[in-house]
C-alpha cells in the first residue's frame, strides 16, 4: 500500500497537516518530559511545592497541547479516510460494471459483496490508524533521540543500538502474521462466495432435499475460517507480548544504565530523570505501529484487492486505442466490424476459450452463434461486448484499430441480456427504466407491452408501482427475461447481446417469449448465442463453433445443404432439417 498511498487524492495535504501536528506533538512531548523531571528532581531536592507550580503548569499545558494534537491528527485522518472510502468504493463499483459479468463470476459475487461492504470499512479504519501512526514512527523516536544526545550520550547509543531489534523483530513477527492473514483473507473470500450462493441456490437445495446435507457443509467453510482467524489472533497476541517484552527490556537497558551513572555521581538526577522519562516514548510509535498493524492487516488486504480492481479496470481502458479526430464508434446500418484472428486465454499455458477467430459483422440483422457447451460462444459475446479483452489478434471497428471493446462509446450503444437478468429491488417501472432512469411513464408502459409484460402489469395490485426483486414480488424466469428486454427496448441501443437468454426456461416458455422477441430484433444488430437450434430458422446469419474456433457461417438453408458441422448438431437435437 505504500505505492498506492500517495495515488489517492488529497493525499498530500493530509500528510503535510498530520506532519505539523505530529512535529508540535514531538516538541509537547520532549518539553512535558523536561518540566516533569525538574519537578520531581526540584521537589526531592527539598524545595517546596508551592514553588513547582509553574512548572507544573506549563507541564500540563504541554500535556494538553500533545492531546489536542493527536486529537486533530485522529479526525484529519478519519475525514481523509472517510472520503477516501467512499471514492473507492465508486471506483471499484464503475470498474466491477465495466469489467463485467465474467469478471465478477471469476471472483466470486460473495467475495465482491464482502469486498464492497466490509472490506472498505476496514480499509478505513486502516487508513485512519496508518497515516497518524507512520509518520509519528518517522518524525517522533528521531526528535527524542536529538533531545537525549544533548543530555546524554551514552543513553542516545543505547537507544539506537536498541531500536533496530526492535523493528527487526516487529518485520519478522509481521511477515509470519501477514501470511496467516492471506490465509485468513482466503478463508474468508471462501466463506463469502460459498454463503451467497448457498442463499442463491436455497430454492434448488430444499426442492432437491439436500438443505440438512449443504448445512455440512457451510458449517466446514466455517470452521476453516474460524481456524484461520484464531491462528492469526494468536500471532497477533504474541507478537504484542514480544513487543511490548523489549521494549520494556530496551528501556530497563537504559534506566540500568543511568542509575549505575547516578550511584557513582556521573549523571544529575535532572538528566537521568528527563532521559527515562522520554525513553518510553521513544519506544511508543513503534510499539504501536505493531500492535495496529495487526488490528488493520485486513484492512490493508481488502485495500490491496480493490486497488487490484481498479488498475484491472485501467488496463482494459489504457488498451482501447484513442479515437482518430472525426472518427466514430456509433454502429449505424453502414457500420461495420472486423475480427482478426482472435485469441483468448485465460490461462498462460492453458487451451484457449477462442483460437484464431476470425469475423466480419455488418450493419443491422439477426445473427445466431451456436455450438456445444464449451465451443467459446459465451467468451464470443463477453468479448463483443467488452467485458473480457482478447490475448491475441486485432478488433477494427467503423475503420479504427482498438485493442479491445471496453471504451465507453461501444458500451453506450449494446444492452446484455445474460442468462439469469438480475432483477433490481425496486418496483417494476424502476426495473424496466434502469439502462433509462429519465423515461417518461408512457414509454416504459409501451416497453413493457412491447415486451409481454402488460398482462403481468395489470395482474398486480399496484401495476407498474409493484415493488419486484429483493423484499418484494418474485418473479418467474420467464418474466425476468422480459424485464431485461423491456430494458432493451426502452434503451433503444442498436447492439443487442444475449448469451443463452432461455437456457432455463421450459420449452413452452420459451417459445411464447421468442414469439414476443423475434418482432422487437428488427432494426438491430443483435447476437443471439444459444444452444437451443429452433432459433436458428430465424437468423439471417448463424455462426457455428466448435472448440473455440468458427468452422461455419451461413444461413439456415446454405448450412443444411452443406451438411458440415451445423446439420450434425441438427440431427443430434432431432430439431429437423425442414
Amino acid at each position: 500500500m505504500g505505492r498506492d498511498l500517495m495515488k489517492f487524492k488529497g493525499i498530500k495535504p493530509v500528510l503535510a497537516g498530520i506532519g505539523v501536528l505530529t512535529l508540535i506533538q514531538s516538541i509537547a512531548i520532549i518539553l512535558q518530559a523536561k518540566w516533569l523531571a525538574e519537578v520531581i528532581s526540584a521537589l526531592f531536592a527539598g524545595a517546596k511545592l508551592q514553588e513547582q507550580f509553574g512548572g507544573a503548569v506549563l507541564f500540563l499545558l504541554a500535556f494538553i497541547v500533545r492531546q489536542i494534537s493527536a486529537l486533530l491528527q485522529q479526525r484529519i485522518a478519519f475525514r481523509f479516510a472517510e472520503r477516501t472510502g467512499k471514492e473507492l468504493r465508486k471506483q471499484v463499483m464503475e470498474r466491477l460494471f465495466e469489467l463485467g459479468p465474467r469478471f465478477a463470476k471469476k471472483e466470486g459475487t460473495g467475495n465482491l459483496v464482502t469486498l464492497v461492504l466490509d472490506g472498505v470499512t476496514k480499509f478505513r479504519n486502516y487508513l485512519e490508524l496508518f497515516l497518524p501512526r507512520m509518520l509519528a514512527t518517522g518524525m517522533t523516536p528521531v526528535f527524542i533521540l536529538l533531545y537525549v544526545f544533548t543530555l546524554d550520550v551514552t543513553a542516545a547509543i543505547i537507544l539506537i543500538v536498541t531500536m533496530p531489534i526492535l523493528i527487526v523483530f516487529m518485520i519478522l513477527v509481521g511477515l509470519a502474521a501477514s501470511k496467516q492473514m492471506d490465509r485468513q483473507w482466503k478463508s474468508y473470500r471462501t466463506l463469502s462466495n460459498h454463503f451467497v450462493d448457498s442463499l442463491r441456490g436455497l430454492e434448488t437445495l430444499k426442492f432437491l432435499g439436500q438443505s440438512k446435507r449443504h448445512s455440512q457443509s457451510i458449517e466446514k467453510v466455517s470452521n476453516s475460517y474460524r481456524s484461520a482467524t484464531m491462528r492469526t489472533l494468536r500471532v497477533a497476541f504474541l507478537s504484542s507480548f514480544a513487543l511490548d517484552f523489549f521494549t520494556m527490556l530496551s528501556v530497563a537497558s537504559v534506566a540500568v544504565s543511568l542509575g549505575l551513572r547516578l550511584i557513582d555521581g556521573n549523571m544529575t538526577l535532572l538528566t537521568g530523570l528527563t532521559v527515562l522519562i522520554l525513553a518510553p516514548e521513544y519506544f511508543l510509535p513503534v510499539r504501536m505501529v505493531g500492535a495496529d498493524y495487526h488490528a488493520t492487516l485486513d484492512g490493508k488486504e481488502a485495500g490491496e484487492a480493490m486497488n487490484a480492481i481498479i488498475a484491472e479496470g485501467e488496463a482494459e481502458k489504457a488498451a482501447a486505442a484513442q479515437l482518430p479526430e472525426g472518427a466514430s464508434l456509433e454502429w449505424r446500418p453502414g457500420s461495420g466490424m472486423k475480427l482478426s484472428s482472435l485469441t483468448v486465454r485465460h490461462k498462460e499455458e492453458g487451451e484457449p476459450s477462442l483460437d484464431q477467430v476470425s469475423l466480419e459483422l455488418n450493419g443491422m440483422g439477426k445473427i445466431g452463434i451456436i455450438g456445444e457447451s464449451g465451443a467459446g460462444k459465451s467468451t464470443l459475446i463477453d468479448v463483443l461486448g467488452g467485458f473480457l479483452r482478447p490475448t491475441e489478434g486485432e478488433i477494427e471497428l467503423n475503420g479504427v484499430e482498438l485493442g479491445n471493446l471496453a471504451g465507453v462509446d461501444w458500451r453506450k450503444q449494446i444492452t446484455y441480456i445474460p442468462q439469469n437478468p438480475y432483477i433490481f429491488s425496486g418496483t417494476l417501472a424502476e426495473n424496466i427504466a434502469f439502462y433509462a432512469p429519465g423515461a417518461s411513464r408512457a414509454a416504459i408502459e409501451q416497453a413493457a407491452a412491447a415486451a409481454g409484460l402488460g398482462a403481468l402489469a395489470a395482474s398486480l395490485p399496484a401495476g407498474f408501482d409493484e415493488p419486484i426483486g429483493g423484499g418484494g414480488r418474485a418473479l418467474s424466469g420467464g418474466q425476468e427475461q422480459r424485464v431485461a428486454l423491456a430494458r432493451a427496448l426502452l434503451s433503444e441501443r442498436p447492439v443487442l447481446l444475449l448469451d443463452e437468454p432461455t437456457a432455463h426456461l421450459d420449452i413452452e416458455t420459451e417459445y411464447e417469449l421468442k414469439a414476443t422477441m423475434l418482432p422487437l430484433f428488427e432494426g438491430k444488430l443483435v447476437l443471439l448465442a444459444t444452444h437451443r437450434l429452433h432459433w436458428m430458422r430465424d437468423m439471417d446469419r448463424i455462426i457455428v463453433m466448435e472448440q473455440g474456433r468458427i468452422v461455419e457461417t451461413g444461413t439456415h438453408d446454405e448450412l443444411v445443404a452443406r451438411r458440415g458441422a451445423y446439420y450434425h448438431l441438427l440431427i443430434s437435437q432431432r430439431e429437423g432439417i425442414a
